[in-house]
């Protein structure tokens, strides 16, 4: 699930943690259920085109301190190159930084802590070979490393199953 806020703020805000701290019957019921969350909350970094297609790559990874900067310069060419090609919509990288805020019910009820993804790099598509094919390719766990990236890399595929835009919900 990824969802855009109207400010990092929200994140910390008395209505969202109320929410979280109260969670309603059906949460308390699935939440024990919910294993290996991630839950990275980011800042973007880069962004060309758009933001929703019917595919998106994700890949979490970490940067090497020492070549963070060279890595940032790196994918922010390799975004604008994305983003103009046929079957890519858009391409973003994100920057986790967790809120300042104690454990919620809701995270307690899990009983582990999210997982976080210190950068994140979501490319959308139309053409699913096209988005598929960027993992093995230009953005390959060996070819990030070779930006700058550490090892360790996880990349996940994802097909749109629904959106929703707030005149869907109110």
């Amino acid at each position: 699930m990824m969802y855009e806020l109207e400010s990092f703020g929200v994140l910390s805000s008395p209505s969202y943690l109320e929410r979280l701290n109260a969670p309603t019957p059906w949460s308390i019921k699935l939440m024990p259920h919910h294993r290996n969350m991630v839950r990275s909350q980011s800042h973007v970094l880069e962004s060309r085109g758009g933001g929703v297609a019917r595919n998106a790559l994700t890949i979490r990874f970490s940067p090497k301190r020492e070549r963070e900067a060279e890595l940032r310069q790196s994918l922010k060419a390799l975004i604008e190159e994305l983003s103009v090609r046929p079957g890519i919509t858009g391409a973003h990288l994100l920057i986790h930084e967790t809120p300042l805020i104690a454990q919620t019910t809701e995270q307690k009820i899990r009983g582990t802590a999210d997982e976080v993804a210190d950068w994140a790099l979501v490319v959308c598509g139309y053409d699913t070979d096209a988005v598929q094919a960027l993992n093995s390719f230009e953005l390959s766990e060996s070819s990030l490393v070779s930006l700058g990236a550490q090892p360790d890399q996880k990349s996940d595929f994802y097909s749109l199953s629904y959106s929703a835009i707030p005149t869907d919900v109110y």
